[in-house]
């Protein structure tokens, strides 16, 4: 089991030969070919840096210090939640938990969580549901009786084994009664029920911090420029989205004693103009924290783009998903490498979340939606029998290196080789690298007055860790 391999090789990790203290750079590798998966590699020795270069050099700046990272994770669909409620003898759900959540395992500590339902469950549900026709805007009829099922049971677990675990949540649609279609398909918000909207969020932050798993970020739609045709989905302009923050939901939670940041967007590279035309709305700008993102048209510039206009709001990236169209380990595990990790975090993102952290061996179960999706995890209902996914070894790249409190720091860019690097606050450092040359590619890595030097096969990716000069490995 990998988990078994990453709690003997974490220690491996932070350990020096005595003698030589702060030398020693961990390796850990997975080939384009899978035949090495987040594998630990001898060591390689940090020397004086000499001034020779050995193909493609790259320098870290530990002192140049930049986002405070939340970190990696996937989100908590329904479907998730209920096989690693359901699925698996309890001795082995804890074990699967604790190999995903654990500081030994892959140490995910960022999770996503559908506020209702979304193509990822067994049925089309708010938490706020009545019968075609009738309203409530007192919220009379509000239930958290189906996350209460397996998603909280599952995220409580989760949250006891990492205790830093972050939350945030999307709605995929508002109760259909709030809506023109009177459906949770497709339509629009109507601007009436603004108020009740605002509400129906705070009693969910309300329910999920009582249950002992508050939410810290929220976003107001999931996908607001898509309207599904057979799952929940909600059409929210840029200029709807601004007013209700800004009116509504805003000051609403700004009463709250405990903050929760405000996302917009939560969609795709492809259309920038619409969360900065939200941004451009002063009354909403003042309380959206940040910008969330997923994957599935245009390119990762977007982010950047967005954050350079407003660098004081956070950048997240929150959804993407593999799947069958993307059957081939190396393509895969390259190109989220280099979009969902290293440019998210190049362009200020502080956490990168994948979708489902767990589907079954059909890819559900689901209604609706997609229907050839690939989790994290695949897990067999019927043999019990765990696939660790190439999303897996994506997210432990990164995720199993990272501490709360670790920051991105600089390093240099180059063309064939991708990298980030980020520092925890012990001073142990994390370069993630891929040699997207097209050939092998030789490689130094400088870092105060110092250097180790690598050769990297085609399509490798690879986590190198060592400690700061001039810093106790404590």
């Amino acid at each position: 089991m990998l988990a078994a391999t990453l709690a003997l090789t974490a220690v491996t990790a932070c350990a020096t030969p005595q003698g030589s203290p702060s030398r020693a750079v961990s390796v850990w590798a997975s080939s384009a070919d899978a035949s090495r998966k987040l594998a630990h590699e001898d060591d390689l020795r940090l020397r004086p840096a000499s001034g020779a270069v050995d193909g493609v050099t790259v320098t870290v700046e530990p002192d140049k210090r930049e986002q405070v990272m939340v970190g990696f994770g996937a989100a908590m669909t329904d479907a998730s939640a209920q096989l690693l409620e359901t699925a698996l003898p309890k001795a082995e759900r804890d074990r699967l938990i604790s190999e995903l959540f654990g500081r030994d395992g892959l140490a995910l500590s960022f999770v996503r969580v559908p506020i209702g339902a979304s193509d990822f469950s067994r049925e089309h549900y708010s938490l706020d549901d009545m019968p075609s026709g009738r309203t409530d805007p007192g919220l009379a009829h509000f239930s958290m009786a189906k996350p209460m099922q397996a998603q909280i049971p599952v995220l409580k677990a989760a949250k006891a084994v990492n205790p830093n675990l972050a939350l945030m949540a999307t709605p995929w649609s508002a109760p259909a009664w709030m809506k023109d279609t009177d459906s949770l398909i497709r339509g629009h918000l109507r601007p009436e029920v603004y108020p009740a909207f605002a509400a129906y969020f705070t009693r969910y932050l309300d329910a999920m911090a009582a249950q002992g798993v508050p939410v810290r970020w929220i976003s107001v739609q999931n996908e607001p420029h898509f309207e599904p045709d057979n799952y929940p989905g909600m059409r929210f302009d840029p200029a709807d989205r601004a007013r209700f923050i800004g009116e509504f939901l805003g000051p609403q939670l700004a009463r709250r004693k405990t903050p929760v940041g405000i996302l917009d967007w939560d969609h795709n590279w492809d259309q920038p103009e619409s969360p900065l035309a939200v941004l451009s709305d002063p009354r909403a700008r003042r309380y959206v924290s940040g910008i969330a993102w997923h994957c599935y048209a245009g390119d990762p510039s977007a982010m950047a783009a967005v954050h350079a206009a407003y660098p004081g709001k956070d950048v997240f990236f929150t959804e993407c998903s593999g799947g069958e169209w993307a059957p081939h380990w190396g393509e895969t595990l390259g190109w989220m490498i280099d979009n969902l990790v290293i440019a998210a975090s190049r362009s200020g993102s502080r956490g990168t979340l994948l979708w489902n952290l767990a589907l079954d061996e059909n890819h559900g179960p689901h209604l609706g939606g997609c229907g050839d999706c690939r989790g994290v995890v695949t897990i067999d209902r019927k043999s019990g029998a765990i696939t660790r996914n190439v999303e897996y070894y994506v997210l432990a790249h990164a995720s199993h290196f990272l501490r709360p409190g670790a920051r991105r720091i600089a390093s240099s860019q180059t063309d064939t080789i991708a990298d980030v690097a980020f520092r925890n606050p012990d001073g142990t450092l994390i370069l993630l690298v891929h040699n997207r040359s097209g050939k092998p590619a030789g490689l130094t890595v400088r870092e105060g007055g110092r250097e180790f030097h690598a050769v990297l096969p085609v399509g490798e990716v690879v986590t190198y860790t060592w400690q700061q000069a001039g810093k106790n490995n404590r």
